[in-house]
């Protein structure tokens, strides 16, 4: 409880002044000792309940959106009281970089925090509604809260301070764009799957029998089917519609994680999996994403495992918008264990700022092993492993500027970047590197 000018002690000191002019027979001394504990005590007693029955609400248009999208705040408060408020102030804790239309984010004492300050005069069992639009540019999760509110008596004598907890959140997705704004062709991207769809069978769809064979599994047999014709009968399985996508995102934009982190980078790095995520999900496939990067309040790499949930494609979202630049460990160590516990036939699908050495030995041992592998790199430092096996994409963006260009050494201890040059001649967002046949 904050007090800026008066407390409790000047009651008690009216009611000194009181007896004094009683004792003295001062009749100014007892009209202004008088009027002093009257003002005192109806502002001590306003000040008391100024809080009670006081509501602060607010509300979202949407609570999960994309970059760019407008979406409109409502808060509300409520008096639900006979006693009115001459002034209440309400500072509401909000994301500093919040991009807010029509109105104002005051600094607050941590740079990433600021405040939504709003100030009212309410009547007895009055509601006041004021409405904002934000536009977030930044994808991320936006908390709201807590909520400081202040207020006090007509006179200004006293003030009351209470904290509301709670908190709510609003999430913004990373921008999905189309395949071909990436620069991805539209058919077949991630190989030809016409070449192995019909390699698996989903086991929970029967089409027909045939005669048994050795290498059945008793599994297949179809009991009933067996039974009549008096001989063992197999069942023939539809072949799955339903491929497999694994999207890995390594969140480093270095080699060596400790050099820091380019955040254009990794922005395009994880609008580039959303967007692949989204194509994957509307082209019926099973889409998981691994990441080795971190949900702010945990140390664990971000794993959404493949799954036919009609929501997938939300959890991907919610992770990529929570995923932050700090990585756990090397993209490399978690593809090589991350990769037996997927599905054989699924495609492995890497993006990447930066690619090196040790990235693509593993990339290469999985190829050896029988991985489908795809790599989409935004580095223009990275070989064309199609004809190898290892279907490549070099991906740039919207400029043509390369975000990660390669680095040498040309002296002990000194790092020399190259300067990036604008490719006016590249198509818009990539240059893709593999051919057109299968891998």
């Amino acid at each position: 409880m904050g007090i800026p000018m008066f407390n409790e002690s000047w009651i008690a000191l009216s009611i000194i002044i009181i007896l004094v002019g009683l004792l003295l027979h001062q009749p100014t001394l007892l009209a202004v000792a008088s009027l002093l504990l009257t003002v005192a005590g109806v502002s001590w007693v306003w000040n008391r309940y100024a809080l009670h029955g006081v509501e602060y609400e607010r509300t979202f248009s949407e609570r999960r959106v994309f970059q760019g999208e407008l979406v409109e705040l409502v808060t509300r408060v409520t008096n639900r009281k006979l006693l009115p408020l001459s002034w209440l102030r309400v500072d509401d804790q909000v994301p500093a970089d919040l991009n807010l239309v029509d109105g104002e984010v005051l600094p607050s004492s941590q740079p990433e925090l600021g405040y939504l300050s709003e100030l009212y005069a309410l009547r007895w069992y009055e509601r006041v509604n004021r409405r904002y639009r934000l536009k977030p540019h930044r994808r991320g999760f936006y908390a709201f809260g807590p909520v400081r509110l202040r207020s006090g008596d007509f006179f200004g004598l006293f003030e009351r301070r209470q904290t509301l907890l709670h908190k709510e959140w609003l999430v913004v997705y990373p921008e999905v764009r189309p395949l071909y704004e990436l620069g991805l062709p539209t058919k077949d991207p991630f190989g030809d799957s016409k070449a192995w769809q019909r390699i698996f069978e989903d086991p929970a769809r029967t089409v027909g029998v045939r005669e048994y064979q050795p290498e059945d599994s008793f599994r297949r047999i179809h009991w009933k089917a067996s039974a009549r014709l008096q001989k063992f009968q197999s069942r023939l399985y539809e072949p799955t519609t339903s491929h497999h996508l694994v999207i890995f995102l390594n969140v480093a934009t270095f080699p060596q994680p400790w050099r820091g982190i380019v955040p254009e980078a990794l922005e395009e790095a994880v609008s580039i999996a959303a967007s692949i995520a989204s194509y994957g999900v509307a082209e019926k496939y099973q889409v998981g994403l691994l990441a080795n990067g971190t949900v702010p309040g945990s140390d664990q790499p971000l794993k959404v495992l493949p799954s036919r949930d009609p929501r997938q494609l939300t959890r991907i979202l919610e992770a990529l918008a929570a995923v932050t630049g700090f990585a756990t460990l090397s993209i490399e160590r978690m593809v090589t264990a991350e990769s037996p516990r997927l599905p054989w036939g699924a495609t492995l699908l890497v993006v990447t700022a930066t690619v090196y050495d040790d990235l693509l030995a593993s990339l290469c041992r999985l190829r050896d092993a029988g991985r489908r592998l795809v790599l989409l790199s935004l580095s223009t430092d990275c070989p064309d492993l199609t004809d190898q096996g290892i279907r490549t994409y070099v991906l740039s963006g919207g400029t043509g500027v390369d975000f990660c260009p390669p680095a040498r050494r040309t002296a002990p201890g000194t790092l020399h970047v190259e300067p990036v040059a604008e490719r006016g001649s590249v198509s818009p967002w990539a240059r893709p590197s593999a051919r057109e046949g299968g891998s």
